[in-house]
């Protein structure tokens, strides 16, 4: 684990674009069990989290017209609780960090692993982040 002071400018980036940090397993359980689509988020200390991951989730969630109902983070290697319990959603997939996941009333729909976001501009994820929430999150009329 990494000194709280050093990730500290990193949980807060995805914190300003309207990403809750969930910090314990039962705060990643709380917010999946509610109805709807959420954007999980697993925040690392990389260089590809900082250079990619993060700015394209932040592209992708200001320039949506289909965003989650739902946007919580968990932090690789400092919430180790809350991680675990993230990844126990995205069943049948190797655990990485960073990876941007979501899922609808629990239920995982889509995943980006890490091996996505090391070969992707910030723009490039957040473009297929934005083709994902339209897929996913769109809200149908009846």
């Amino acid at each position: 684990m990494y000194p709280e002071l050093m990730v500290i400018p990193m949980r807060e980036e995805l914190v300003r674009a309207g990403i809750a940090e969930t910090r314990t397993a039962e705060d990643v359980d709380a917010v999946l069990a509610q109805p709807g689509t959420t954007l999980l988020v697993v925040n690392s200390i990389c260089g590809c989290a900082a250079g990619k991951m993060r700015p394209g989730v932040r592209l992708a969630l200001g320039n949506s017209t289909n965003p989650p109902d739902q946007k919580i983070t968990v932090f690789a290697g400092q919430d180790r609780e809350a991680t675990e319990r993230a990844r126990s959603y995205f069943e049948g997939n190797p655990p990485t960090s960073p990876a941007i996941a979501l899922l609808r009333d629990g239920k995982l729909v889509y995943l980006m692993q890490r091996f996505v976001i090391e070969q992707s501009t910030a723009q490039q994820i957040a473009g297929e982040l934005a083709r994902a929430f339209d897929e996913f999150c769109a809200k149908t009329t009846a």
